[in-house]
C-alpha cells in the first residue's frame, strides 16, 4: 500500500490542484476515462469549435438579406471533425504523458473506489503500470470526477443505438436526419450545429418550451425562434424507441444509416438516422464507494461540501460538477483555485463564491444569463423593474437586420442594484460581460450606464440602452 500526501480523483479541473505548494510532496492523479475531463474532450471546447463552423455556415446561408448572393456548396464533415479532434486529442495525450512521466506526480489510469475514509483501491484494464488493483492512502483526497450524461430508461432498455454528447461529435458522417431528445443547453447547441451544417433536426421536449429554466421571456422567445429553424415537438412524452440495434458491427459511436423511430404517448412519432440523447447530466459518483468512506451525498449522487469544498469526512474534498449545483467549467475552475489554496493552508481557508454565476448557451441565437429571473423575484415577493431592449433598435442592430435579439435587465427600483441580465442574440456571451462585472463589483445601474463611455455605434449600445431604459438614471 502506497501513501501519498494528496490523491486527486479526476483530471479535469482537479488536474490544476498540483500547485507549487506540493513541490517535493507525493501526489497521486487518478483517471478512469479520457485524460483532461469533460471540457477539453467532450464538452466546452470541441462543441464551440463545431459551433464556430456552424456559425460560418449560417453566415453564408443567410447572406441574401444583405444583398449578397452566396451558396453553401458543401460541408466536409470529416474535415470539420478532424480539425476539432486533431487539436484536442494531442492536448489530452500530452496532459496524460506529463502526469505519467513528469515530476512530482504518480498517475493511475484506472477507476478509484473508496475502501475507507482515506483509502482507495484503483482498478483498470488499462496498461499504465499502476493499475493492478493497488490500494493507496493519502493525507488528503479530492473528488473531482465530474458528471456524465443521463439516459432515460426507455432508451437504455430499447437496445437501440444512440449517442450522447460524449460520442456524437465523432460520427463518421453527417446524418441526414438527427433526432435530439432533450430541451436544455446541450440539445440547443447540437441542434444549431447539425442543422447549420445540413442535417434535418427534430428536437423532442417534454415541457412546453425549450430551456425553460431560463428567464421565461427568454425561454419563450428562443422557443419561437427554434420552431422556425427546427422541427420542435413540445409537450411530448416518449413511449417507445425502436430501430437500429446496438451491437450490429459498427457500435454505438459510429452508428449506421438504418432508421431509428421514437413513438410518443399522443400517438405521433418521428424517425431519424441518428438519435442524440441530451436529457441532462448527473454527478459521476457511481461505484465510487462514498458510503464505505462515510461521505454524505445528495439524492442525485452529488457530493455534499461546505463553502470551502470540504466533505463531512476530514481531509476529503470535492469540487466541480461532482459536487457543485453549477455544472459549468468556469465554476469548476473557481472551485479548484479555492480548494488548491485550502489544501495547503488549512488554517486560512478560502470560500467559494457562487453568487450571480453567469452562463451562456452557444446556440442560434446565443443566450447568456446572470443573476435572478423575473420568476424568481416574483417568488421572493421582491420589487423590481425590467427593460427588454431589442438589438434591432440600435444602429448596429440595423446593420445586422436583427429581428429577434434582446437584452433584458432587471433592477431594484429603490437601490438601483442590478438583479439580473438575460440576453438572446448575436454574441450574447460577450455582450453580457459588463453586466456581470457591474454585479460582481456592486455597481448600480446608473454607475454601469453613465460611468463609462459606450462606443458608438457598437452593438454594446444595446446594453447601455437597456440600462437607461429602466428609468433609474437621475440625470
Amino acid at each position: 500500500m502506497t501513501h501519498f500526501d494528496l490523491a486527486i480523483i479526476g483530471t479535469g479541473s482537479g488536474n490544476s490542484l498540483v500547485t507549487p505548494d506540493f513541490d517535493g510532496k507525493r501526489v497521486a492523479i487518478i483517471e478512469s476515462g479520457t485524460f483532461g475531463g469533460t471540457c477539453i474532450n467532450v464538452g466546452c471546447i470541441p462543441t464551440k469549435m463545431y459551433v464556430y463552423a456552424a456559425d460560418v455556415a449560417n453566415t453564408i446561408t443567410h447572406a441574401a438579406r444583405y444583398g449578397i448572393d452566396a451558396t453553401l456548396d458543401g460541408v466536409r464533415w470529416t474535415d470539420i471533425r478532424d480539425r476539432v479532434f486533431g487539436r484536442i486529442d494531442p492536448i489530452s495525450e500530452s496532459g496524460k504523458n506529463y502526469r505519467v512521466n513528469g515530476p512530482n506526480t504518480t498517475a493511475f489510469l484506472g477507476h478509484a473506489t473508496f475502501t475507507g475514509p482515506k483509502t482507495l483501491r484503483i482498478d483498470s484494464g488499462i496498461d499504465s503500470g499502476n493499475d493492478t488493483g493497488e490500494e493507496v492512502t493519502a493525507d488528503q483526497i479530492v473528488i473531482a470526477t465530474g458528471a456524465r450524461p443521463t439516459v432515460p430508461e426507455v432508451v437504455r432498455e430499447s437496445g437501440v443505438r444512440f449517442h450522447t454528447s460524449d460520442t456524437v461529435m465523432r460520427l463518421d458522417a453527417l446524418p441526414n436526419r438527427l433526432v435530439i431528445l432533450g430541451s436544455g443547453f446541450i440539445a440547443a447547441e447540437f441542434a444549431h450545429i447539425f442543422s447549420a451544417l445540413g442535417s434535418q433536426v427534430t428536437v423532442v421536449a417534454r415541457s412546453n418550451a425549450l430551456m425553460r429554466k431560463l428567464d421565461a421571456e427568454i425561454s419563450q422567445r428562443f422557443t419561437a425562434v427554434a420552431q422556425e429553424q427546427w422541427d420542435v415537438r413540445l409537450n411530448t412524452t416518449l413511449a417507445k424507441v425502436s430501430g437500429n440495434q446496438r451491437g450490429s458491427g459498427k457500435g454505438q459511436q459510429n452508428g449506421d444509416a438504418s432508421e431509428v423511430r421514437l413513438d410518443f404517448e399522443d400517438g405521433s412519432h418521428v424517425t431519424g438516422d441518428v438519435l442524440l440523447v441530451a436529457t441532462g447530466r448527473v454527478p459521476n459518483t457511481a461505484n465510487l464507494g462514498l458510503d464505505v468512506a462515510g461521505i454524505v451525498a445528495r439524492e442525485d449522487g452529488g457530493v455534499v461540501v461546505d463553502d470551502h469544498g470540504r466533505t463531512n469526512v476530514g481531509g476529503v474534498w470535492a469540487l466541480g460538477d461532482v459536487s457543485s449545483m453549477h455544472q459549468l467549467k468556469h465554476v469548476a475552475n473557481h472551485e479548484a483555485r479555492v480548494v488548491a489554496h485550502n489544501l495547503a493552508h488549512l488554517d486560512d481557508l478560502r470560500s467559494f463564491n457562487h453568487g450571480d454565476v453567469p452562463s451562456a448557451v452557444f446556440t442560434s441565437p446565443q443566450i447568456a444569463s446572470v443573476g435572478r429571473t423575473e420568476e424568481q423575484l416574483k417568488a421572493e415577493s421582491r420589487g423590481y423593474v425590467t427593460k427588454s431592449q431589442a438589438y434591432g433598435d440600435t444602429a448596429y442592430g440595423w446593420a445586422m437586420e436583427d429581428t429577434t435579439g434582446i437584452c433584458k435587465v432587471i433592477a431594484d427600483p429603490d437601490t438601483g442594484e442590478l438583479l439580473g441580465a438575460h440576453l438572446m442574440g448575436y454574441q450574447a456571451s460577450i455582450l453580457i460581460q459588463p453586466l456581470i462585472q457591474g454585479m460582481a463589483f456592486g455597481q448600480t445601474v446608473t454607475e454601469i450606464a453613465r460611468g463609462q463611455y459606450w462606443i458608438h455605434p457598437a452593438l454594446s449600445e444595446v446594453v447601455e440602452n437597456a440600462l437607461l431604459g429602466l428609468g433609474l438614471d437621475p440625470q
